[in-house]
């Protein structure tokens, strides 16, 4: 079985998946290593539609972690499926660069393109650096499951 026999769909929800978890961790470590609470950068996604104090809120809690992680995973899995769609059309290409490509894209759309409003809100906990390698985190997760994949399709 190849690996782009999985449907579309499926591929996306693993390396979506993949993604938001890897990058929400390493944003946890980054906050806490820049003095900021773990949770802070996921509570500050939420901040679309509890407004910019959802980045100083501290602690878990369903009204700002749910809905951060909710629109966080959301968004990651949105990425996935253009990576996919990339996948698809090019599936001689190096995941790598097709994961480099769609996470550039990503971090151009979310500080460049839209609106203050829609960003993922971690300007307001990390820097500008650990905000670079979350994304870094995410072109690896998003190659990385996809390798992973394919490695187990050709067996």
């Amino acid at each position: 079985m190849k690996a782009l026999t999985w449907p579309l769909l499926a591929r996306t929800f693993v390396s979506g998946s993949v993604a938001s978890l890897a990058t929400t961790v390493v944003l946890a470590a980054l906050a806490r290593r820049e003095g900021s609470d773990a949770v802070q950068p996921l509570n500050s996604t939420s901040h679309w539609y509890l407004g910019e104090a959802a980045g100083r809120s501290r602690r878990i809690d369903l009204r700002h972690t749910l809905l951060g992680y909710a629109t966080h995973h959301a968004a990651s899995l949105f990425w996935a499926a253009v990576f996919e769609v990339a996948r698809q059309v090019r599936p001689r290409r190096a995941p790598l660069t097709d994961a480099v490509a769609v996470s550039a894209l990503a971090a151009f759309v979310d500080y460049v393109l839209v609106p203050k409003r829609l960003t993922p809100g971690w300007e307001k906990v990390v820097t500008p650096r650990s905000i670079a390698v979350a994304y870094v985190a995410m072109a690896a997760s998003l190659a990385l499951s996809c390798a992973l994949r394919e490695r187990r399709a050709s067996r």
